[in-house]
């Protein structure tokens, strides 16, 4: 009972008080990247605490290894599955964690459907346009998006040609392609999944927004290796009023005036020592419900 008390404060704290502490920082500005990292961590660390302190409401012993032989015991023999002790081991914990997997499945699976119909659609009604790496859509408005998929596909409207310098579109098609590369539809995905799931948390609602808005920083970052911010800001301007659809990726995406702020007044890069210890910080808080089910204070 203690160890279940200790685990539910535990996720009560990366559910509740870390959000909040985490959205204030101003290091993930610098670091878009690490911090998407560190919110995928958050997301899983919740998930298995909750699943340990279920653990420990159903299980008699104190260790983690309980749960692991049980698990051990059902693989080799199903039909013994340890008895009813073993099978209660197993299903809270199986249903913790299962509960978010399908949530990931049903949003993977939604949005997969999605981009094959506009897929087909561009097939019948797009001009691809192989200098660009791109496919033209005839439309009044600037826009450009990016299509997950196989194969993937960057989209652009005519408007969009129209309007944009060569400088502004080759920013415009970097930071697009950046979002191919990072493959950024699983990370988006995730935690749509988690915030689904989890809706009432502050750290689904937290996880879900800021996700949005930092792999699109990621993405000017990468794009800033070969344009300049001048270019990719106007052209995030240029394609701002383009309707794009769901499960693309726009070029002007979440929380533009953050990102136009941050690309004409940039900050130093977190320094690598600082990265390091923010990946070691997400490394530790998801290992510590592991410590607190086998270590010594439980234990």
């Amino acid at each position: 009972m203690i160890g279940s008390l200790v685990l539910t404060g535990y996720a009560a704290v990366l559910a509740f008080a870390v959000p909040p502490l985490l959205a204030r920082a101003r290091w993930p500005l610098r670091a878009p990247r690490t911090a998407i990292l560190l919110w995928q961590v958050l997301m899983a660390a919740f998930i298995v605490t909750v699943a340990l302190a279920w653990y420990h409401v159903t299980s008699s012993g104190r260790h983690l290894h309980g749960l692991l032989g049980a698990a051990e015991q059902w693989l080799g023999e199903p039909h013994a599955a340890g008895g009813p002790e073993g099978l209660g081991l197993l299903v809270p914990v199986g249903l913790t964690a299962l509960w978010p997997a399908a949530w990931f499945t049903a949003v993977t699976v939604s949005a997969r459907r999605r981009r094959r119909r506009h897929a087909r659609l561009l097939d019948l009604v797009g001009r691809p346009a192989p200098e660009l790496g791109a496919v033209v859509l005839d439309h009044d408005r600037p826009a450009a998006y990016c299509l997950p998929g196989r194969p993937a596909r960057v989209v652009l409207t005519s408007a969009a040609l129209d309007t944009l310098t060569s400088a502004q579109l080759q920013a415009v098609l970097a930071h697009e392609r950046a979002h191919l590369t990072d493959r950024h539809h699983i990370a988006m995905a995730a935690a749509e999944a988690f915030g689904r799931a989890y809706r009432i948390l502050p750290l689904a609602r937290a996880a879900r927004e800021r996700t949005a808005e930092l792999v699109e920083m990621a993405c000017d970052d990468r794009a800033l290796r070969t344009s300049s911010a001048r270019a990719l800001a106007d052209a995030m301007c240029e394609v701002a009023t383009g309707a794009t659809p769901q499960s693309a990726f726009a070029a002007d995406g979440a929380a533009v005036l953050v990102r136009l702020r941050r690309l004409l007044r940039p900050s130093a890069p977190l320094h690598p020592a600082a990265r390091c210890a923010v990946l070691l910080l997400g490394v530790a808080a998801a290992a510590l419900p592991y410590f607190l089910t086998c270590g010594p204070v439980l234990g």
